[in-house]
C-alpha cells in the first residue's frame, strides 16, 4: 500500500520544502546543504526545470507533509541513457521507509517514462542510510570515487552505486 505521494516539484512547494529544510537541518549534515530560503529554492527550482534534470517532491499521503525530495540529473538520452539519482529525506520521517517508497518511485519513472537504461547514485562512504537504501533497491557498488564531488566546500570521496532497468 501506498504510503507517500511523489509528484514533479512545482513553485507550490517552495514553503513547505524551505520549511522541511529547516527543520531538517541538522539531519541532512554532512551530507548534504540543501537550500534553506526562497532565493535558494528559486535557484534549485530552476535547475529542476531544465532538460536534464526532474525533480520530485514526496508527500505523505495522511499529512501532505514533505517527506523527502528526489531527483535526476544530467539526464543523457542517446546511446547512454544515464542520469544521476539524487535523494534526501526529512528527520520527521526517518525511519519509516517512506524515502525507499520515494526512491523506488524515482527509478520506476526513470526507467518506464523517461525511458533510461541506467541509474547513477554517489553517495560518501559513511553515509550509510542512504547506502542501506540503494541496496533494498537492487543498486550495486561499482567503485570508489575520490574527491568526486565539493559539498560545503570541500572535495568529499564517494561510492559509485547502479542500477539497470533490467535489474530493476
Amino acid at each position: 500500500m501506498r504510503k507517500i505521494l511523489l509528484s514533479k516539484v512545482c513553485r507550490k512547494d517552495a514553503v513547505d520544502l524551505i520549511k522541511a529544510n529547516i527543520e531538517s537541518r541538522s539531519y541532512h549534515a554532512p551530507w548534504t546543504h540543501p537550500f534553506i530560503t526562497r532565493e535558494g529554492f528559486d535557484t534549485w527550482f530552476n535547475e529542476q526545470m531544465s532538460g536534464a534534470n526532474m525533480g520530485f517532491v514526496a508527500r505523505d499521503l495522511d499529512t501532505g507533509r514533505i517527506v523527502g525530495i528526489t531527483h535526476l540529473s544530467q539526464i543523457f538520452m542517446r546511446g547512454f541513457q544515464n542520469a544521476y539519482l539524487g535523494y534526501y529525506g526529512m528527520i520527521e520521517f526517518s525511519g519509516r521507509g517512506l524515502m525507499t517508497e520515494a526512491v523506488r518511485l524515482t527509478v520506476q519513472a526513470a526507467f518506464d517514462d523517461v525511458g533510461l537504461h541506467r541509474l547513477e547514485a554517489n553517495i560518501q562512504p559513511g553515509n550509510m542510510k542512504s547506502i542501506a537504501l540503494v541496496r533494498r533497491l537492487g543498486f550495486r557498488n561499482e567503485g570508489f570515487s575520490p574527491r568526486y564531488l565539493r559539498i560545503n566546500g570541500e572535495w568529499c570521496d564517494h561510492e559509485r552505486w547502479a542500477l539497470l532497468r533490467d535489474e530493476s
